[in-house]
C-alpha cells in the first residue's frame, strides 16, 4: 500500500472561550484512522506549568507530533517567563525554520488565563477575534456556535461545552466526550 493510499488520523476539536474572565480550553477524545475509530477518550487538552506559570494548551493533529510541540512551548515559557506571547511567536519561528518540527502535523490552542492563540505550522501565531478559538475537523462548527452564543448570559464553560456537543452532531471526527480545562488571569 502506497502512503498515498493509507488512510490518514482523523479529526478532533479544540476550543478556545474567553469570558467574564475566564478562559476555558475544551477538546472531544476521538481518535480515528480512516473510517473506524480507534480510541474515544483521548486527552487532547493539557495543563502545562513551566516554572509554575499555568498555561493550557489543546492540540489537534498527530499526538506525537503535538507533545513534541507542548514539549518546545514548556521550555519557551521557561525561557520567558509569564511572556505566553513571546514564548509561542518563538515556538512559531523555530516550527516554520527547523527542518525537523516543519514536518510535524498539528495546530495548538493556548492561554494563560489572558491571552487566547492559535499557533500553526506555517509561522502563525493568531489571536482570534471575537474571543473564541477552534481548530481541528469540527473546529469551524464549534467556532460558529460559539460565537453564536458569546452575547448571552452564558458564561465560557457553558459555550464551550455547547459548541463542542453541536460539533459532535455535525462531525464524524469528534465526539462528546471532553476534557475541559478553566483558567483564570
Amino acid at each position: 500500500m502506497a502512503d498515498s493510499d493509507f488512510p490518514g488520523w482523523h479529526g478532533t476539536t479544540i476550543i478556545g472561550v474567553r469570558k467574564g474572565g475566564q478562559v476555558v480550553v475544551a477538546g472531544d477524545g476521538q481518535v480515528s484512522l480512516g473510517q473506524t475509530v480507534i480510541k474515544g477518550s483521548a486527552r487532547k487538552v493539557r495543563r502545562l506549568s513551566p516554572g509554575g506559570y499555568d498555561v493550557v494548551a489543546g492540540f489537534a493533529g498527530s499526538t506525537a507530533d503535538a507533545f513534541t510541540l507542548l514539549e518546545r512551548l514548556e521550555k519557551k515559557l521557561e525561557a520567558t517567563p509569564g511572556q505566553l506571547q513571546r514564548a509561542s511567536v518563538e515556538l512559531a519561528k523555530d516550527w516554520r525554520t527547523d527542518k525537523y518540527l516543519q514536518k510535524l502535523e498539528a495546530m495548538l490552542i493556548v492561554t494563560d488565563g489572558a491571552e487566547l492563540y492559535i499557533i500553526t505550522g506555517a509561522g502563525d501565531v493568531l489571536e482570534p477575534e471575537h474571543d473564541v478559538a477552534a481548530i481541528g475537523s469540527g473546529g469551524n462548527y464549534a467556532l460558529a456556535a460559539a460565537r453564536a452564543m458569546m452575547d448571552t448570559d452564558k458564561d465560557a464553560e457553558t459555550i464551550a461545552r455547547a459548541a463542542m456537543a453541536i460539533a459532535a452532531d455535525i462531525c464524524v471526527y469528534t465526539n462528546g466526550r471532553l476534557t475541559v480545562e478553566r483558567i483564570a488571569r
